[in-house]
């Protein structure tokens, strides 16, 4: 979307978190966040939590999440999850199951991009494994406790048209024969994207829905992995294309907490509006693929 136009919304490209959600009353909702100590999981976590909404912080360490949290004043929840590790998933799963209450949005926020080297953890390509698979079982564990209404929000990119041929590279999912950094991170969020499609295929006429969210080029943490050559051309980036930490995380935040965005299911959202994926991303043969194969990884880990 051009900077500046707003789409059938009302928001567009410009549009800030707090814009999104102002008006939004969200006493007595529970938003758990992935990724919570920095970037678009820590200005969600202020909007929403400016909102009303009870915030369940999700990161690597639960000191780091709750120091995130501190500022948003009491009746905040820290928890530790480490993606990558399944032990840690499935422990900080149980956690949050134990909390009062159903949780109202699930929002898949945290992850890693453009490894300069392929990177291996239990045999699998690093990226895949923490921005796909540790959400994969982080959410379908917590599905039983998902409000009627409630929403899952899959935090994607436009990146995930940069993925091997074919989409997911299901005979080669570490790419052993074709890694490059921007490919395995491509292959990372057209996962997330076909995730989201499954799941809402799973939830369709349940009052719940699952979406998955481009949330623009922003210059946060998720940057520290890249080669040396792509952060010495950021600034341009920044001055040209990239958004603003308070405008990338307005479609996630929109998707999560506005009225409209609830009657939506099973779509890739951008600038607070659907938007139209690769052929890939909408492939739905894919997506079952995936989540079976995902179900299969999740298993023998």
């Amino acid at each position: 979307m051009i900077k500046g136009r707003r789409g059938a919304s009302g928001f567009g490209y410009a549009s800030t978190a707090e814009e999104v959600t102002a008006g939004v009353d969200l006493r007595g909702k529970t938003v758990l966040i992935t990724g919570i100590n920095s970037g678009l999981g820590q200005e969600s976590a202020r909007v929403l939590a400016l909102r009303g909404a009870r915030i369940l912080g999700l990161a690597r360490d639960r000191d780091k999440a709750a120091e995130a949290l501190r500022p948003f004043g009491e009746g905040h929840l820290p928890f530790a999850c480490e993606l990558s590790e399944l032990s840690s998933v499935r422990a900080c799963a149980d956690a949050v199951a134990a909390v009062d209450g159903t949780i109202d949005v699930l929002l898949l926020n945290a992850g890693i991009m453009a490894l300069p080297t392929r990177t291996l953890k239990h045999g699998h390509e690093l990226q895949f494994l923490t921005n796909h698979v540790g959400h994969f079982a982080l959410a379908t564990r917590l599905l039983p406790r998902l409000a009627e209404d409630g929403r899952v929000v899959a935090l994607s990119s436009s990146a995930h048209k940069f993925t091997p041929r074919g989409g997911i590279a299901f005979d080669d999912l570490t790419l052993a024969n074709n890694y490059r950094d921007w490919t395995a991170y491509g292959q990372s969020k057209l996962a997330n994207l076909l995730f989201a499609r499954s799941l809402a295929k799973r939830l369709a006429g349940t009052g719940r829905v699952a979406n998955a969210v481009h949330p623009g080029v922003i210059p946060t943490n998720l940057s520290r992995h890249m080669s040396p050559v792509s952060r010495a051309l950021q600034p341009i980036a920044v001055a040209l294309a990239m958004k603003t930490v308070a405008q990338g995380a307005a479609t996630q935040c929109w998707a999560a907490a506005h009225p409209d965005a609830g009657a939506i299911n099973g779509e890739y959202l951008a600038d607070c509006n659907v938007a139209q994926s690769s052929e890939h991303g909408r492939d739905l043969a894919m997506a079952e693929r995936l989540w079976t194969v995902s179900e299969q990884i999740v298993a023998a880990l």
